[in-house]
């Protein structure tokens, strides 16, 4: 598939299984790869197939600091890299470091400013709208007069994105949160209060399943042409109904595949995006939810019949070797193990998920996001976090039960001092 591997690549910020995916794939073509991560257990970071790993945090250390280290991962390199960022922070930061980077990296020739206003959800649905592309109708909420005119206009149930919450691996998460009724999105407000939340939205909530879930994967050139395009489905999501993919299957939308390349054609985008849509039945609109400028932790899901992929098209672009374009491989299941799983619980527990109906999902899987038989520590450094993050949740809730108790206990004594008949 690929004639020249000689060019190495290097992925930046890798949480849970992202960075792993694209360590393997172009590894698995005798790409020399290197991971930077900020987690010392990153998974990728200890995979066959990466031939360095590097402990560094983009978010945490200075421009500077981070540029001179990048140039010195190149330098071990032995020669000029491409450059994958893995999560929005890290393309943001390479989308404004592009010019510092340009000597020792090979990067798509992208706007500058275009990456930080796609990350942006106002910003994104602005540029949307703009270009006439279905979204659903979204306010701002980032300052209170803007939270005010939401509760007066916005019709319930609504999903309210952007709170940054801390993280679960490595990498931030922004939680999406269904808001139900007047008391939960007040319940909301008072924990705000006046303050200025940056990028949180409020996003009208479009009826239906996780059957109208669906996504685009592409690859696009110097001049905004798209050399390889997926479209799929979320089967199942963790969280449930609002979180990332734990089980996709690729389908062809035509009608999504096309909003796709209209839209990033029209912005002038170029590299690798990762973009989710919404059926709404209502109008028959396909409406753009989310734009990641930068390759998604789902991306191996999107493999066609002889093994294409956004991350393999990007490298044959960027190292100057023409390929033909990938069709779809129709069907193809592709699994992330433990958030599968951990959805599970929360799918059966609401009646949405039956033990005949979970077994009969597993079927037809052709790849997962951890297990792999030529690549088998990666899955451990993931049982290694899941264990990690169920023990640190076990000591929450029973520090949170102690403190209860205690409150309690302290509210009886207090009560039994003020009536004088406790002995």
């Amino acid at each position: 598939m690929i004639a020249d591997t000689s060019t190495p690549v290097v992925v930046v910020a890798c949480p849970h299984h992202g960075g792993l995916g694209v360590t393997r794939s172009l590894g698995r073509l005798g790409i020399p790869v290197y991971v930077v991560d900020s987690n010392r257990w990153a998974p990728a970071l200890y995979s066959r197939y990466c031939r360095g790993r590097f402990i560094w945090n983009l978010n945490n250390a200075p421009a500077e600091k981070s540029l001179e280290f990048l140039a010195g991962v190149a330098r071990k390199a032995g020669r000029r890299c491409l450059l994958i960022p893995g999560t929005d922070s890290a393309a943001i930061f390479v989308s404004a470091h592009a010019a510092a980077l340009e000597p020792w990296y090979i990067l798509p020739a992208q706007n500058s400013a275009l990456v930080p206003s796609l990350c942006s959800k106002t910003h994104m649905h602005g540029l949307a709208r703009r270009f006439q592309i279905p979204t659903p109708t979204t306010f701002s909420l980032q300052t209170r007069p803007e939270r005010l005119e939401c509760l007066k206009k916005m019709d319930l149930p609504i999903i309210i994105k952007g709170i940054e919450v801390p993280p679960r691996r490595s990498g931030s998460q922004a939680r999406k949160l269904i808001i139900r009724s007047r008391q939960q999105l007040l319940a909301l407000y008072d924990v705000i209060g006046n303050a200025t939340v940056h990028d949180l939205i409020a996003q009208e909530y479009i009826p239906g399943g996780e059957d109208t879930v669906w996504m685009f994967n592409g690859y696009f050139n110097a001049h905004s042409e798209c050399l390889a395009g997926f479209t799929g489905k979320k089967l199942r999501q963790c969280p449930p109904y609002t979180g990332v993919t734990s089980l996709g299957v690729c389908h062809t939308n035509d009608a999504v595949e096309q909003t796709a390349k209209k839209f990033l054609k029209a912005i002038g985008y170029r590299g690798i995006v990762d973009m989710d849509f919404r059926y709404d039945a209502r109008d028959g609109e396909y409406k753009l939810l989310d734009v990641n400028p930068r390759i998604g932790s789902t991306f191996r899901l999107f493999v066609s019949k002889d093994g294409m992929d956004v991350a393999r098209a990007a490298y044959l672009d960027l190292t100057g070797q023409r390929f033909a374009p990938a069709p779809l491989w129709h069907g193809r299941k592709w699994i992330v193990e433990d958030f599968y799983l951990a959805a599970a619980f929360r799918y059966y527990r609401d009646g949405m998920l039956t033990f005949r109906e979970w077994l009969k999902s597993l079927r037809g899987i052709q790849e997962s996001a951890f297990w792999a038989s030529d690549d088998r520590l990666p899955t451990l450094l993931m049982l290694r976090a899941d264990l990690s993050e169920f023990f640190k949740r076990v000591k929450r809730r029973l520090r949170a039960s102690v403190a209860l108790k205690n409150k309690r206990r302290a509210s009886m004594v207090s009560a039994c001092g003020e009536k004088n008949y406790c002995a």
